[in-house]
């Protein structure tokens, strides 16, 4: 049994993947988060999808990360007597020619993931669409709007979860630990997505926050087991015959409210995408911790060493969170060395001007 003590502050994706690693390897460890309906947790559609943009690029370390994911992720649901995740394949409708054809040029240099659907008419009865679509598996839905309670309903039963907003005030950091009201602690990991951008020990690092909308419809005719993916995703969401449609992102916000104009926009796409009756039941938006590099902070802090962080994981934490999340228990535990591209260590230069 190890002796380690770690306070995890938040439970979205990331804190929820720190703490099943902790416990996987016999780590004491504490969880401490308030509810927030609009988290992007909470918000997103839970999406690992191995190819990326318009030019089909296959996503980062995707060999070693995704498959990394959907074990991690099967596990949790064995144990927790959920489905945690899902496996299928995205139908990726053809705007125009020109993509089309790009995609047609990635196939013929063998890019993994990709492939043409056998018969390019087999949903011409549920959508409308002229230029074909192309076929991307395997791509996968974690599905978070279960596992997330599921999982904090665990820590609660094993007296392992704070129901509270984290109080910097009441975090004393010293040379050997860390003590945050009653709990003493040998670390704490920040877990707190957006609002590790005004963290006091990391708010200088470089956040990139975006905002992101969805509609939640439901849509009982359309053919379950798939990822749907044109001009917006549509992706299944929770229960049989709804979706979640979406996202954008909006680089300037003054609020992470969902907006009339995203609405309008999606109702508009949907009505002449789609050729089966829909119904919109909910509308949810929410702001992700990015990053100006694309690459996540995992780490310990390179001043307060006990001190450390997992977040930036964007619009890929479903991917990137169990990867990481067990390199940092590892990293923690045995001082193994983290994947330099997101190794908070790149950062040490700015983040030794924290005076916190």
């Amino acid at each position: 049994m190890s002796s380690k003590k770690i306070i995890i502050v938040g439970q979205g994706v990331s804190g929820t993947l720190f703490s099943w690693f902790c416990a996987q390897h016999n780590l004491d460890f504490i969880v401490v988060d308030d509810t927030l309906a609009n988290s992007p947790s909470k918000t997103a559609a839970g999406l690992i999808n191995p190819v990326t943009g318009r030019r089909v690029v296959t996503v980062w370390m995707d060999n070693i990360l995704l498959p990394f994911a959907e074990k991690t992720y099967k596990e949790i649901g064995t144990r927790l007597n959920i489905e945690a995740i899902s496996k299928m394949d995205i139908v990726d409708f053809f705007p125009n020619p020109f993509m089309k054809e790009s995609f047609l040029k990635k196939m013929s240099q063998q890019a993994p993931y990709i492939s043409l659907a056998k018969d390019e008419q087999y949903l011409i009865d549920y959508f409308n669409y002229e230029f074909g679509t192309g076929i991307i598996e395997p791509a996968y839905i974690v599905h978070l709007q279960h596992l997330l309670p599921a999982w904090r309903q665990h820590l609660l039963s094993q007296n392992k979860f704070i129901e509270q907003a984290f109080n910097f005030n009441k975090l004393q950091v010293s040379g050997s630990g860390v003590q945050y009201e009653n709990i003493i602690a040998d670390t704490v990991v920040f877990c707190d997505g957006v609002e590790g951008s005004e963290n006091p020990y990391f708010n200088l690092l470089p956040f990139a926050l975006n905002k992101g909308e969805a509609i939640i419809i439901e849509a009982p005719g359309l053919p379950a087991g798939h990822i749907y993916k044109k001009s917006m995703t549509l992706a299944p969401f929770g229960e049989p015959g709804i979706f979640w449609a979406g996202t954008n992102y909006i680089w300037e916000f003054d609020d992470d409210l969902p907006t009339e104009a995203f609405r309008k926009s999606t109702e508009q796409n949907l009505n002449s995408w789609l050729k089966v009756p829909y119904k919109i039941i909910d509308h949810k938006a929410a702001v992700r911790p990015a990053t100006v590099e694309r690459r996540p902070f995992v780490g310990l802090h390179p001043v307060y060493k006990n001190i450390g962080i997992l977040n930036g994981m964007g619009t890929k934490g479903c991917s990137l969170a169990p990867y990481f999340a067990s390199q940092l228990v590892q990293h923690i535990i045995h001082q193994q060395p983290l994947e330099k591209e997101a190794d908070v260590a790149r950062h040490a230069r700015i983040l030794s001007r924290i005076q916190a």
